[in-house]
Order: C-alpha cells, then sequence, then structure tokens
C-alpha cells in the first residue's frame, strides 16, 4: 500500500457543521498527523490545517466528504513524499 502526507486547509464558516467536521475527523483519525485550528474572530470563521498520512484514495475521501458539508471550503495539498509499506 502506499501513502501520501498532504496537508487540508479547511475554513468554518457555519459552526452548525463543526458537529459533522469532527465526526470527520475521528472517522479518518487514523491517518492524521496533527491538527491546527484558528479562531479568526474578527471575520467570523475557524481555520483549520489538518496534516494527514494515508493513501491516495483515504485522503480523497475525507476531502470530499468535507467539501459536501454546509459551510465548510477543503483544498487539499499532495506533497510527493510517498511511502510504499
Amino acid at each position: 500500500m502506499e501513502t501520501r502526507v498532504a496537508i487540508m486547509g479547511i475554513i468554518i464558516e457555519d459552526t452548525e457543521s463543526v458537529k459533522k467536521l469532527n465526526e470527520l475527523l475521528h472517522e479518518y483519525g487514523e491517518y492524521i498527523i496533527g491538527r491546527m485550528g484558528i479562531p479568526y474572530r474578527e471575520k467570523g470563521i475557524h481555520i483549520v490545517s489538518i496534516a494527514v498520512d494515508a493513501p491516495q484514495d483515504k485522503i480523497s475521501a475525507m476531502s470530499g466528504k468535507i467539501g459536501k458539508l454546509a459551510g465548510i471550503s477543503v483544498k487539499t495539498a499532495y506533497s510527493n513524499v510517498i511511502t510504499h509499506e
């Protein structure tokens, strides 16, 4: 199995979706290296970055599911670091 290192940038504009976001992150928890959240109170948004090391299909699935949540935007940047297990 191949895994890739990637970072997901998430912008939360609707805090009603945070519970669903956290459930999704818990579902993919085994692949998450680290997570950082920053509340941007002046703009009324939250910025979250997630570092992952996972198979390509898992990263894509997680990003797709997050992107479907109301009031949440996500972009994923992939590294060229690929591990063969």
